[in-house]
């Protein structure tokens, strides 16, 4: 796919990703702000934002207004917060795009943040949040991260916590809002059908807000300034079974060893094939699901492995899993693992930019978080220069054992069994 990069004239970036191919059009725009931009008083604004930007304008004063006019054109419409980046997006009938610009920049810019709407979504978000606790594979990832990125507000829940959502009132959102939701901070993505339009001049229609200062500079995140430990957090829950994460410190986007990685995680935990599925569900049975992935961000990252055990199972799994860490460390893959693990990753990304909406992440996600975007064809090139020696090295740099952390949830309280299984 080509892929068109401009600056408009406000400083936001505009990205247009034309396929011929669909009758689908997506318009997604993205912030640089998510939870890891937060202090402890307001962790969980970045999240509180995103639910506040669908509760009406002053054109759609309410949250039915918004909601009714984009089902009426049978549009997909969602957002998102994650850690480092805020997104919005619409996905809809090519014919009705400007429909879909029009209701999505009214949301950006002309939102009231009603104090109604406010005290509302409030008790929603706190729902949510305890949704999110009270079911072990969701929390899970929650505590590893919090362990690994100990004392950063990187390990910071996305949602919050009760404390901090009572803290945060109308002021600190509009303070927030204005510092961040600035068109410098911004990358806007089209993607899908742009036959009979010119995308350029309908950014600048509906996206090329003046109300904010062009030199304004984005605030930056909080930097973890200590040294990544080993540590272990359990959470005593009359559960049938132990949700069990392992984590390590890891790589940014965009370093140069995270192909290498890339092809590590694929080979060690992400498919029906991978070794940590097969030695440690199919021919152990130690578990129902045992996966590894990459939480990659600025300046580090996170490489993860999670599995859902039998209690019985528990002392057995990790010992499993590290040998298999150890294993891969000290062998490394053979040429048919790469190989297949190459096919694989290029396999599901077809698939995955098969829609509209993925495409616009794809490439808004590397232009926001890196400025340098790198499509499929490229990506794929990077992966096939990696070597066996490549991810041996890049194994020994993550699986270091004295960075190993762990979380576990379920019927146990004491550290000491975990602690002693980790060394």
């Amino acid at each position: 796919m080509q892929f068109q990069k401009h600056n408009l004239p406000n400083n936001s970036k505009l990205i247009i990703v034309p396929q011929k191919s669909t009758k689908v059009f997506a318009v997604l725009v993205l912030f640089k702000v998510g939870s890891r931009y937060e202090t402890p008083n307001t962790n969980g604004i970045s999240h509180y934002i995103e639910h506040l930007m669908f509760k009406g304008t002053i054109k759609r004063p309410t949250t039915l207004t918004i909601s009714r006019e984009l089902d009426g054109y049978g549009a997909e419409f969602n957002a998102f917060t994650s850690k480092d980046y805020t997104g919005y997006y619409v996905k809809i009938n090519c014919e009705q795009r400007e429909k879909a610009l029009d209701i999505l920049s009214d949301m950006l810019h002309n939102s009231k943040f009603d104090e109604k709407e406010l005290n509302r979504e409030r008790n929603v978000i706190i729902e949510e949040i305890h949704m999110y606790r009270d079911n072990p594979i969701m929390h899970i990832e929650d505590m590893i991260e919090e362990e690994v990125f100990d004392n950063s507000s990187l390990g910071w829940s996305i949602a919050g916590d009760e404390k901090s959502m009572a803290k945060i009132g109308r002021k600190e959102i509009i303070n927030y809002f204005k510092t961040h939701y600035i068109p410098q901070n911004s990358v806007v993505i089209f993607s899908g059908n742009m036959e009979g339009c010119d995308p350029i001049a309908l950014a600048k229609k509906y996206f090329n807000d003046n109300n904010v200062s062009k030199n304004k500079k984005p605030t930056e995140f909080s930097k973890i300034d200590k040294p990544f430990t080993s540590g272990i957090k359990i959470e005593h829950k009359e559960t049938g079974q132990f949700q069990l994460a392992i984590g390590f410190p890891a790589l940014k986007y965009r370093d140069p060893q995270m192909p290498a990685l890339v092809l590590l995680s694929n080979i060690l935990g992400e498919t029906m094939s991978s070794r940590l599925f097969i030695k440690v569900r199919e021919r152990k049975g130690l578990a129902y699901f045992v996966r590894s992935m990459i939480s990659p961000y600025q300046d580090t990252g996170a490489f993860i492995i999670r599995a859902g055990l039998n209690k019985e199972n528990l002392d057995l799994a990790i010992k499993t899993i590290l040998k298999e860490l150890k294993e891969i460390k000290l062998k490394g893959p053979s040429e048919r693992e790469i190989n297949r693990a190459r096919e694989n990753i290029k396999g599901g990304l077809v698939l995955e930019l098969e829609d509209a909406s993925s495409v616009a992440a794809w490439y808004g996600k590397q232009e926001l978080l890196t400025g340098d975007i790198l499509d499929v064809e490229n990506y794929m090139e990077k992966l096939k220069k990696v070597t066996k020696n490549d991810i041996i090295n890049v194994a020994n740099k993550i699986f270091n054992f004295e960075k190993i952390n762990a979380a576990l949830i379920g019927p146990m309280k004491d550290k000491s069994k975990i602690e002693k299984l980790l060394k």
